[in-house]
């Protein structure tokens, strides 16, 4: 390791900043009126507040601006620092509240809090290993070193600049993600159209009248490895399920899968299970608890029209409208006969406009892909030079008279 800098303190976090614990508000103090209770969730951005209307001590209230740090939450997510940028409010149980002591500058200590979150999830006990649930001693004892105050505020400076950066192509990654989803609405539902296809209609067809439900049925053998792809919730898209359960689960029926295929999952369809087989996904398994819908006439569908419909919310409530249970975690899609099947959908009568469709569709997304690479390289290269700083192994130029 790099020499700490002499005019640097071997600390303690301890040694750097109090804690005060939040107050456990439960349902009989909830009002909704009065200040907003500050939980956990809340922290991450989240609006939804309960209030308390009574007379809350000095000491619960929080102002905007305050360091907090969330002793209890998930890894990566919800557990660690954050400043606090919403309205006065009280803070709730599991959140410290943060006070730098002298010579320390808040924004420079959130960064330190930041820095050994990683270590302090390293060793955090809990009753799931995603969660953490940590005591005071566990974050005060973490060891650091501390600047002069006009080196933090070099380092606070340095870093705000980042984050600045960071923001940016957020919300630019934000806007174009929107501007695809507008523009993908209009084409699919022909109000916006290429002036070569103006004069071709839009079809109303059910599903089955244009898709049909595929098997390709293969026997299990417990000699060899298969690649078993599910469908996620919510978002949609493919995954190896080995990515998920880290090995292989044995399933006795499955399904060979190709390129353009349309796989709906029986159990997960009311949550918007469903997507299109890449050629990433060509040749892998799928359970027979999925149904896979193929073109009835490949020469009138392009499947991947088929795939960006799916994102949209009229056919994810269609998935849904053809689910029947009793309990909305066991609602399955009815294929036999298919609900599904009989939902309409709205398609160009050309398959090449539909073609032509997609391909706008892919240039944004492939945009967007660059777009994420670029930021998801940019907090890479902020917490490695956040480390450096705050380690002294990158020194900051300070002001003219200060150094």
């Amino acid at each position: 390791m790099t020499e700490i800098p002499k005019s640097w303190t071997p600390v303690t976090i301890g040694d750097l900043c109090s804690f005060e614990s939040g107050t456990g508000f439960g349902p009989a103090n909830w009002s909704t009126s009065g200040l907003p209770i500050i939980r956990i969730q809340n922290l991450n951005g989240s609006k939804d507040f309960n209030y308390f209307s009574g007379e809350p001590e000095p000491s619960w209230i929080v102002e905007p601006g305050e360091l907090l740090f969330a002793w209890a939450g998930v890894k990566g997510v919800s557990f660690g620092p954050t400043i606090w940028a919403g309205q006065r409010g009280v803070l709730n149980q599991h959140i410290y509240r943060i006070r730098p002591k002298p010579g320390v500058r808040l924004e420079w200590l959130y960064l330190q809090l930041l820095a050994v979150t990683a270590s302090i999830e390293a060793n955090a006990h809990g009753f799931k290993s995603n969660l953490v649930h940590v005591r005071k001693a566990d974050i005060t004892r973490q060891v650091c070193y501390l600047p002069p105050p006009k080196e933090q505020d070099c380092i606070s400076g340095l870093m705000s600049a980042w984050d600045r950066g960071i923001r940016q192509l957020t919300d630019l990654i934000s806007a174009k993600d929107r501007f695809k989803r507008g523009l993908m609405q209009h084409l699919m539902n022909g109000k916006r159209r290429f002036p070569e296809f103006a004069s071709r209609p839009f079809v109303e067809s059910q599903v089955g009248d244009v898709l049909v439900e595929t098997f390709r049925p293969v026997k299990w053998s417990d000699d060899e490895l298969y690649r078993l792809a599910s469908v996620r919730r919510h978002s949609g898209g493919l995954f190896w399920r080995e990515a998920l359960y880290g090995k292989q689960i044995k399933v006795k029926k499955l399904h060979d899968l190709c390129e353009g295929d349309f796989l709906i999952s029986h159990i997960q369809a009311a949550y918007g299970a469903m997507g299109l087989v890449t050629k990433e996904f060509a040749g892998g398994k799928v359970s027979d608890m999925y149904t896979i819908l193929t073109p009835k006439d490949p020469a009138r569908i392009d499947m991947r029209y088929i795939g960006y419909l799916s994102e949209m919310k009229r056919m994810r409530h269609q998935a849904y409208l053809a689910c029947n249970g009793f309990f909305a975690e066991r609602l399955r899609l009815n294929f036999d006969p298919s609900e599904f099947m009989k939902q309409r959908i709205l398609l160009p009568e050309s398959r090449e406009e539909q073609s032509k469709i997609v391909d706008v569709l892919d240039s944004l997304v492939k945009e967007l892909a660059v777009l994420e690479a670029q930021l998801d390289r940019l907090r890479q290269q902020k917490r490695g030079l956040m480390q450096k700083l705050l380690t002294g192994q990158v020194r900051v130029k300070l002001p003219k008279g200060d150094a």
